[in-house]
């Protein structure tokens, strides 16, 4: 099966490359067009890839440790649902996943209304831009990183999964980031195209045709940043959710770049501006992702969870540069549309600002996060940015855009501030909630206490919004979108600045404060997982408050895993609270027997995940506001 799976992936090159050509050709004529036979191949492409994943599934189902990858990321010991999961557990499986994603992304829109109105030259563009990055992946599959590479003879058994992936979280986060970039990936070629065939007044918008697309792309890339923050916080033991990692960082680049195309959008559907700036950035989402690829595939920096290059690291490079300069060779080529734009004051100015305070921090977590690289230019020890340069530069850019987010709902589009009552209401609400953060709760950090304020200013502001405009339903996405991200505003301005953390030794019985916990080891237990995968050593924590009323008990433990034995793996145990969160990690004994365990407090922390979830499932409104308008329209017209 592994053979025909190669076969697979070499016909689909083979397509991909004939009807990159085939475009050309076509394109080349600029007499008529026919993108009938183009589609067919496309849904080829589409087969390949399905069946060839199927295959590589049914390897890691049934232990078939003959092929290379199946042999690398399981073993028999492995639970079935994270031997499945596996198949994105390492570069070649993640990549042959993103390809199936953008396959299965373009044979969705390919079969949608919208799509089937477009002109014949604007669908021979896109799917020159389609079938190019098809056939980029189809070389990547079929040399540098095939998943389908043979053992012989077959080991009796693999390697194993790296046990920091055998968590829930990074079952459902990478898929989530690679259906999020294979998702943007279809507007941006359309929009491609749609500025080279000038037929964008003539038909549908790209930003119309796709929007269901770009909406799920964007709600399943922010999931699955929200799931990798989970994960870190719950797995690495660290105690914490955000480091500024390399891999971390990568996916928040085209996350920004598509955020800022969204505020773009808004500008051009109600505005009619901004037509070059929102081609431009829905273009740079779909690059940022490639970038985002070779930052964690390249071998460019050091992460916990980076791949090794596998050579991927040049061809990827070349292919975002040759990206970038093709977009914006592309764009800059697009005629001047639109009267120019209204004051900063306005509702035009708050959006456009905002895009580019997006625009720029991700540009600066871009270049923090090479820096290594480029300091190598000039010294020949690399030199990297820590958290502190990322938390003392982004943070307060996060805290401008919740406060420009917060007032953008009372300007208009062209006069400035015309709902005179409501603004002065949300600015009393941030005056009030920076006095009762001061005085009550004792916040004297001043980045903390301006992004608490206003992040509790913006849920005001927002739901009065909601109240003002009688409760539409097409509204509710956007502002349950705004009011989510200040939840997680919220929760990161107390998480951070207020964590406290302590590292202690514990004999049996022995009890010690921290904040507002009391935490008194109980009892040292060994043991071993049912399935054999792992032994463990566990510290059992009793947790009480001031007053002594059992708060919980927090088992944290501490596993060697028969397929990792070198290495011992943390996994910490927390006790949920809206307010302050208790957190332990096991890490060892002493010579004593005692235990070592660090211990912190997290106020607020859980706030990100409930902001986070909010801000993944709001889209899915507009989605519903959508498809019911159109089922209304189509029933008018049939009426009609």
């Amino acid at each position: 099966m592994t053979q025909a799976a190669h076969l697979l992936m070499m016909l689909s090159l083979a397509v991909a490359v004939l009807g990159t050509l085939h475009c050309i050709m076509q394109l080349s004529r600029a007499k008529t067009f026919s993108a009938g036979l183009l589609e067919k191949a496309n849904l080829a492409i589409t087969f390949c890839y399905i069946i060839a994943s199927c295959i590589l599934f049914f390897g890691f189902w049934s232990y078939d440790f003959s092929i290379k990858y199946v042999h690398d990321y399981s073993d028999l010991s492995l639970p079935l649902f994270y031997r499945l999961t596996a198949f994105w557990g390492g570069q070649a499986g993640s990549l042959l996943f993103w390809a199936l994603c953008l396959v299965l992304c373009g044979a969705y829109f390919q079969s949608t209304e919208t799509y089937k109105s477009l002109s014949q030259e604007t669908r021979t563009w896109y799917l020159l831009f389609y079938f190019t990055m098809l056939a980029f992946f189809g070389v990547l599959l079929t040399t540098y990183n095939s998943p389908f590479e043979v053992l012989s003879p077959a080991p009796a058994n693999g390697r194993g999964l790296n046990p920091l992936l055998q968590n829930p979280g990074m079952i459902f986060h990478p898929p989530l980031l690679l259906l999020g970039y294979g998702g943007f990936t279809i507007p941006a070629c359309l929009a491609l195209a749609q500025a080279l065939s000038g037929k964008k007044d003539s038909e549908t918008p790209w930003h119309i045709c796709t929007k269901p697309l770009i909406l799920v792309a964007w709600l399943l890339l922010t999931a699955g940043i929200v799931l990798g923050g989970w994960w870190a916080y719950m797995e690495l033991g660290w105690g914490g959710y955000w480091a500024w990692d390399p891999v971390e960082n990568a996916s928040t680049i085209p996350w920004f770049f598509g955020t800022a195309a969204l505020h773009f959008g808004f500008i051009e559907q109600y505005r009619n501006k901004a037509h070059r700036f929102h081609t431009l950035f829905m273009a740079l989402t779909c690059v940022s992702a490639f970038f985002a690829t070779w930052l964690v595939r390249g071998n460019v920096v050091e992460s916990v969870h980076a791949f090794g290059s596998g050579g991927v690291g040049p061809i990827l490079l070349t292919f975002v540069i040759a990206a970038a300069v093709l977009v914006f060779a592309v764009v800059f080529q697009m005629p001047a549309k639109g009267s120019p734009f209204n004051g900063l004051e306005t509702k035009e100015g708050f959006l456009l600002s905002t895009s580019i305070v997006l625009i720029t921090i991700s540009i600066i977590i871009g270049f923090a996060t090479l820096w290594p690289v480029i300091s190598k230019l000039w010294t020949e020890n690399s030199v990297g940015l820590q958290a502190g340069f990322y938390n003392s530069v982004i943070l307060p850019l996060l805290t401008v855009i919740i406060a420009l987010l917060t007032f953008c709902p009372w300007l208009s589009w062209k006069q400035g501030l015309t709902h005179g009552k409501y603004f002065l209401a949300v600015l009393l609400c941030f005056i009030v909630f920076m006095g009762v953060f001061w005085t009550v709760f004792s916040v004297k950090l001043p980045l903390a206490l301006i992004a608490a304020s206003i992040s509790c200013a913006c849920m005001v502001s927002w739901t009065l919004y909601f109240f003002a405009l009688k409760f539409p339903i097409a509204k509710l996405s956007p502002v349950l979108v705004h009011i989510s991200l200040a939840v997680m505003g919220l929760g990161v301005a107390f998480s951070g600045p207020y964590k406290t953390e302590q590292e202690v030794v514990l004999a049996r019985g022995e009890e010690i404060a921290i904040d507002t916990f009391r935490v008194k080891l109980l009892e040292l237990y060994e043991g071993r997982d049912r399935t054999g995968r792992y032994e463990f050593l566990e510290a059992e924590l009793l947790v009480t408050d001031e007053n002594g009323q059992k708060v919980g008990i927090a088992q944290a433990q501490r596993r060697i895993y028969a397929s990792f034995p070198q290495n011992a793996y943390a996994e910490a145990s927390t006790i949920f609270s809206l307010g302050k969160e208790f957190y332990a990690t096991f890490l060892g004994l002493d010579e004593k027997t005692r235990a070592v365990v660090r211990i912190s407090v997290h106020p607020l922390v859980n706030w990100l995940w409930i902001g986070g979830t909010i801000m993944s499932l709001a889209p899915f409104i507009t989605i519903y506001a959508m498809k019911r308008r159109r089922n209304e329209n189509s029933q008018e017209a049939q009426n009609g």
